[in-house]
């Protein structure tokens, strides 16, 4: 990839032929990575960036000039698009509009979609085999302005002792932005809403267990914040988040980490970066690999939190 990529027009990457354009604009000024590098990135660790991205819709966020340039939200697949890129038509419920989303199921597809300026990749919580029952739950740690890194890690935590109470599996992660996730892989069998609902009752079992409305938060109001958000509306339909490995639009190239729990006490997000994710993978392997095996039900732990049993 690196030796030619520079000055090619079209590449071959499995089976495809993948158009590639402008490769030598630089991205991330100041590191000097330009858009091979990001290409390179992507192509190099595409094994584990599919494990979470793959036959999911893809909402593009794209950045044309870089992180220093403007960008802009498309769902809509361009046109023209390859004939072997995939799509998923969706019907918004709220105005009945509707787009036809890419869905990446190869190497191939993850090139095409950064050649758009893609920098971080924003998929669904949902499979297009039913893209209205999602297959994880995820609580993100949203630090509120003037609230210090350091509380996070002391958060995700009591998340975690909430999900081990409940025999429910959690991977955490670094988001590569100013925040923390935390995935829990489900069996799709329940609605967006139903979901939503559950993680903001374990989200308000996590505020109740701290007791300091300084210290952690689920006040939807931004303004009335004082602690670290616990969000648990990204469980709503519609909503995307950076995938596990993304890169992210920060002048570090950061990227979105997969941890063991053990590290999240003393983690640093500024240490993973597009130049130091390559020697993380190679050392301690995909801390995702086997994750969506591990799907589990919350249908039958909604009596935990008191809350009515969902239709499945």
């Amino acid at each position: 990839m690196r030796q030619s990529a520079t000055k090619i027009g079209r590449m071959r990457i499995g089976r495809r032929d993948v158009a590639l354009t402008n490769l030598d604009k630089v991205y991330f000024p100041e590191l000097g990575l330009t858009k091979t590098d990001l290409v390179a990135y992507y192509l190099d660790l595409a094994p584990c960036v599919l494990n979470h991205v793959e036959r999911r819709p893809m909402q593009m966020k794209r950045y044309p000039h870089g992180v220093e340039g403007d960008f802009f939200y498309q769902k809509r697949v361009p046109e023209p698009h390859p004939d072997w890129l995939e799509t998923v038509h969706i019907v918004f419920s709220r105005s009945g509009r509707t787009a036809d989303f890419p869905v990446v199921t190869d190497a191939a597809g993850l090139a095409w979609i950064v050649n758009l300026g893609c920098i971080e990749l924003h998929t669904w919580h949902a499979r297009v085999a039913d893209v209205e029952r999602p297959d994880y739950m995820l609580i993100d740690l949203d630090p509120s302005e003037g609230n210090p890194w350091e509380l996070v890690p002391e958060i995700a935590l009591v998340v975690k002792e909430v999900l081990d109470e409940l025999d429910l599996p959690s991977f955490p992660k670094t988001s590569g932005s100013t925040g923390f996730h935390i995935l829990t892989p489900i069996r799709p069998e329940l609605r967006f809403h139903d979901v939503l609902r559950f993680a903001k009752a374990l989200a308000k079992e996590v505020e109740r267990r701290i007791g300091d409305q300084d210290v952690v938060t689920t006040t939807w109001k931004v303004a009335e914040r004082r602690g670290v958000f616990v969000d648990y509306g990204q469980n709503a339909r519609d909503r995307t988040i950076a995938s596990a490995y993304s890169i992210r639009p920060t002048p570090d190239a950061r990227a979105s980490a997969p941890l063991r729990w053990e590290e999240v006490p003393g983690v640093d997000p500024a240490a993973f970066t597009m130049q130091t994710m390559r020697d993380r993978v190679a050392e301690v392997g995909d801390l995702t690999r086997g994750m969506w095996r591990r799907k589990v039900s919350l249908a039958s732990r909604f009596d935990a939190f008191g809350l009515e049993a969902p239709q499945v």
